[in-house]
């Protein structure tokens, strides 16, 4: 590991909102708001984003879990933000708390899981299944 990976560790992520990452964009709903897989997405962003900083070149970690709710809509031209804050490590498996939130205040939150792997090994066992 480049650096120790610990509790407590945060990292943030800034987004705008924009005609396309709203509900209507990205199929998710009708409205002209932030769709809720664009806060999913900024979320876990801010988890590989730290994860990425704190691990060696031929690693990195990829998502298994994401629990969230979205609380509160966000308009087109707001700005937006994620943090993920490690909450526990477990050998390779890394938990989070993310918390995602506009100009206003706080639109949503939840947990997220993170493992690590080895980028190489791990892309070429999902190239195999091509192969089959």
């Amino acid at each position: 590991m480049a650096q120790e990976i610990r509790t407590g560790l945060s990292h943030e992520v800034r987004d705008a909102v924009t005609a396309a990452n709203t509900a209507k964009a990205m199929g998710s709903g009708c409205l002209e708001v932030f769709a809720t897989p664009a806060m999913c997405c900024l979320m876990e962003k801010a988890a590989s984003d730290l994860m990425d900083s704190l691990l060696d070149e031929g690693s990195t970690s990829v998502g298994t879990a994401l629990n969230i709710a979205h609380s509160a809509a966000t308009p087109v031209g707001m700005q937006v933000r994620a943090v993920a804050e490690i909450t526990g490590v477990e050998g390779r498996r890394i938990s989070f708390k993310v918390t995602a939130f506009d100009e206003a205040g706080e639109i949503g939150s939840g947990t997220h899981e993170r493992f690590i792997v080895f980028k190489e090994k791990f892309q070429q066992k999902a190239d195999s299944k091509l192969e089959r």
